[in-house]
């Protein structure tokens, strides 16, 4: 969501062998679209986790994409959230951030977050350099919709070009789209982001979804226990009275 025109203080260094990029910079106040969509509700979290395989799989943000060492002057950007598979998270680490060169491919996608400051960068050079770095899908969601020109969009990189990729309205204020890279729909829902399994057609597992799941499974353990504590109560009570017939 943010241009890379906004020099970090610390300068690229080498690192354990490896070319380490520099932390990102401070972000500007009203970029807080991109905690709340992605991080506040775990968002990012529960992507990771339907996803799976930690040990090739990138569900990141946050970090710096180049080309390769040397270029980061030229081409420079961090996306709101980046997946790439098959990738060495070992060697993202190293790097503070995503080097094509070193991890053999680019990212598979990225998503950006409207905000005031960096709508017109999102829609423009930004997508220009994702284009640049081979990123296979670019994504982008505005809760406002006010600040991309639309809601929700996806573009999927086709011979050095991205070419849109279909959007439905499912219903008002309900939009969603395809993600190939994924295998998951995308769904700007009045206003909130959603990941959807095409699958099911429910939403992926998130932690307040486990959280209730395992709530109503007490719940129903509770229900249960009552009930079995009745039945050995009424049980009791009918041998007593046997017992005293007798």
């Amino acid at each position: 969501m943010t241009s890379h025109t906004r020099k970090p203080a610390t300068p690229a260094s080498l690192s354990a062998g490896r070319f380490r990029l520099p932390d990102i910079p401070e972000r500007e106040p009203d970029e807080v679209t991109q905690f709340d969509q992605l991080f506040k509700t775990g968002l990012s979290y529960a992507l990771a986790v339907h996803l799976g395989n930690p040990d090739t799989t990138l569900v990141e943000a946050d970090r710096w994409i180049i080309a390769e060492p040397g270029t980061f002057r030229e081409l420079a950007r961090y996306p709101d959230l980046m997946v790439s598979f098959g990738a060495d998270p070992a060697i993202y680490k190293a790097n503070n951030g995503y080097i094509v060169s070193e991890q053999g491919k680019p990212p598979d996608f990225v998503l950006e977050v409207a905000s005031v400051s960096t709508a017109n960068i999102d829609t423009g050079a930004k997508r220009e350099d994702y284009a640049r770095l081979g990123i296979l899908e670019y994504w982008r969601f505005d809760e406002t919709g006010q600040h991309h020109g639309a809601r929700l969009a996806g573009e999927r990189l086709e011979n050095g070009v991205y070419v849109p990729m279909p959007i439905d309205e499912l219903a008002e204020d309900v939009l969603q789209g395809y993600s190939p890279a994924l295998n998951l729909h995308l769904r700007w829902e009045r206003g909130d982001l959603g990941w959807y399994d095409p699958a099911t057609g429910r939403h992926i597992t998130t932690f307040d979804m486990e959280r209730a799941r395992a709530d109503n499974a007490e719940a129903r353990a509770d229900n249960e226990r009552a009930a079995r504590l009745r039945a050995e109560e009424r049980i009791r009570q009918l041998e007593a009275r046997l017992a005293q017939e007798r």
